[in-house]
């Protein structure tokens, strides 16, 4: 990009603050990118966030394992909760309730409503309130 192939790390930094440019590494676990027909997912990546006069830029360095869309969804939590909901009768899960509340900024009465008439689907849920 900026043709620095032996350029001092350190060097280079002092360039890029001095162009208003901040260069951060982040500690991330797992990067998801979806598209219309799959999920490539990094486990184990090296996230960079670069802050260049308030446009942040990512860049992701690692080997993607290709998933069909869908088929990393059934190891969720949220899955599980309503999975597991289901199984064991009427009950939806404090920690769904919390979150429709909070997405939806209704209270929690209302949250749980919104749940049990969508059959714990979390999404249609929030949908339903907002």
């Amino acid at each position: 990009m900026f043709g620095g192939g032996g350029m001092n790390p350190r060097k280079m930094k002092q360039m890029m603050k001095q162009m208003g440019i901040d260069v951060s590494e982040l500690d991330a676990e797992e990067v998801v990118i979806r598209t219309a027909d799959e999920e490539l997912v990094f486990s184990d990546a090296q996230v960079t966030q670069m802050d260049a006069q308030g446009q942040k830029t990512y860049q992701i360095v690692g080997e993607p394992e290709s998933r069909a869309l869908g088929a990393g969804d059934a190891g969720t939590d949220e899955t599980v909760d309503v999975e597991a909901s289901d199984a064991g009768g009427d009950e939806i899960p404090d920690s769904d309730v919390e979150i429709v509340a909070t997405r939806a900024g209704a209270s929690k009465e209302e949250a749980r409503e919104a749940l049990e008439a969508e059959n714990g689907d979390l999404a249609a849920a929030i949908s339903r309130l907002e």
